[in-house]
């Protein structure tokens, strides 16, 4: 089912006018079931197509049983090693021999996020921290969210138990805030990721299709300006996403997560992965980082070499975190990117604070030049790193030998300078718009709000139509 066709728009406005007519928990429970189970099947042409995700699904359910009666740190690994192991398989990673990969075609969709609430389930029941037997519909709804299931936000049990567990009615400062945020999401994926994504098709295809006709000044400006375009469009059509889910969200009475917080305004890229896919973040983060902390602390007593194994630490998060995005070679490379730029962060850090001194390092990270200079750098090298997503690994080796390594320096420094640039100038212009609104010279009323909603929801029909439609979400297939 397309995230932004009409039949979604039917199917989740008539979800929204089911639930909100339940007036008890369990009713409004199994009423989900419906919708949750709907939206699997849109994804597969014949229902046996599910059988491998729902025995996935199965198979964790029974170890998050188990482990919850038995607290047992074998089983936890070797339902670890399992449930992995069946991912990568089922994911067809292409490291997993051709032979042990399944042939029937069927449907992983949301495969992922269901293995993060899987493993996430299955650590806290073997630390106890499930107070209760999880039933087998609330883990379903759980895991199959039609909200969550595509990309998350990867929302941890606890926190989906107590939005579920009480009936919110709807008021209309509500109703228009969760309105107001689908429109905002709708106008980010319609507009804003439509224009980029079709900039990013015009220029890119020069440098996949004919990289070692052009020129290298013309092939290296082409390159640049598609690395732009996919960081804007991917950003603009994931976050979007994030803000229609939000609301629909809220139309059923429920809060999710959020998943950005203004990543461009990010001065390292440390600080970018706090803000960008914050609720992947934070699952590597209590799930791979923390324990693989305590561990190098527990074999590594070296006074000197104790600031160092957060590197350490970040580079295997990271990487990990990086292959986890695609089944093919080129996601190896974007998880060693990744590693390498967190790694590479925190020892600037540990090296700056400790040749500066704490003081001097945070009064240089406050100055004007100095938080462009980082902001941009690090959009730069985020873009470059996303590089992976849009070519293959042969598409990658054939433009890093007609770039060379002088090429890429290049065309870090120029995505660096122009982001620096165009975020100092978006800035000057926001400041400009506050003072403005402060002193009262620009205030909306009600009429004036809605009247801005609706000339928003005219342009995503205009901007729309000329497309004949909206982008694909592109997050989907990581």
């Amino acid at each position: 089912m397309a995230f932004t066709s009409l039949t979604f728009l039917g199917f989740t406005a008539a979800t929204i006018l089911l639930l909100n007519a339940a007036r008890t928990v369990r009713l409004r429970s199994w009423l989900m079931l419906a919708p949750n189970t709907f939206f699997l099947l849109s994804y597969a042409d014949r229902p046996i197509e599910l059988l491998p995700l729902l025995g996935f699904m199965a198979l964790g359910y029974g170890l998050i049983e188990a482990l919850r009666r038995t607290r047992s740190s074998t089983l936890l690994w070797l339902g670890l090693a399992l449930v992995l192991g069946t991912f990568v398989t089922l994911k067809k990673y292409a490291f997993v021999p051709a032979a042990l990969t399944p042939h029937a075609v069927y449907t992983v969709v949301g495969i992922s996020y269901i293995l993060f609430r899987v493993l996430h389930l299955m650590i806290d029941a073997k630390q106890g921290e499930l107070a209760a037997r999880v039933s087998p519909l609330a883990y379903f709804n759980y895991t199959a969210s039609f909200l969550t299931l595509s990309a998350g936000p990867i929302q941890r049990y606890e926190e989906f138990q107590h939005e579920t567990s009480t009936v919110r009615p709807l008021d209309e400062a509500g109703v228009y805030d969760a309105f107001a945020r689908i429109v905002q999401g709708f106008l980010r994926i319609a507009v804003v990721s439509a224009v980029f994504n079709y900039a990013f098709a015009a220029v890119s295809a020069k440098v996949l299709s004919a990289p070692a006709t052009l020129g290298w000044s013309h092939l290296l400006g082409a390159y640049v300006a598609s690395a732009v375009s996919y960081t804007v469009f991917l950003y603009a059509n994931f976050a979007g996403y994030m803000d229609v889910v939000i609301g629909l969200s809220a139309l059923l009475g429920q809060k999710l997560p959020e998943n950005f917080e203004r990543p461009f305004q990010a001065r390292s890229f440390l600080d970018f992965w706090a803000r960008w896919h914050i609720t992947l973040s934070v699952w590597f983060r209590t799930y791979v980082f923390n324990p693989l902390l305590r561990g190098l602390a527990t074999r590594v007593t070296s006074a000197a070499l104790a600031p160092y194994l957060a590197v350490v630490a970040f580079f295997i998060t990271f990487l990990l975190m990086g292959v986890w995005h695609g089944a093919t070679s080129v996601f190896v490379v974007y998880g060693l990117f990744m590693g390498a730029g967190a790694s590479i962060n925190k020892l600037w850090q540990l090296q700056a604070a400790k040749r500066l001194g704490k003081a001097r390092y945070k009064a240089l990270c406050e100055r004007p030049l100095s938080v462009y200079a980082a902001r941009g750098l690090t959009f730069a090298y985020f873009a470059l790193g996303l590089t992976c997503l849009w070519l293959n690994l042969g598409e990658l080796a054939g433009l890093s030998a007609r770039l060379g390594v002088h090429g890429w320096l290049v065309a870090y420094l120029a995505l660096a300078g122009g982001a620096a640039a165009t975020f100092a100038v978006w800035d000057g212009l926001s400041a400009l718009v506050r003072r403005i609104r402060s002193a009262g010279a620009f205030q909306l009323g009600v009429a004036s709000r809605n009247l801005l909603l609706a000339s928003q929801v005219l342009l995503i029909l205009c901007v729309s139509s000329f497309f004949h439609k909206s982008p694909e979400f592109v997050y989907r297939a990581f």
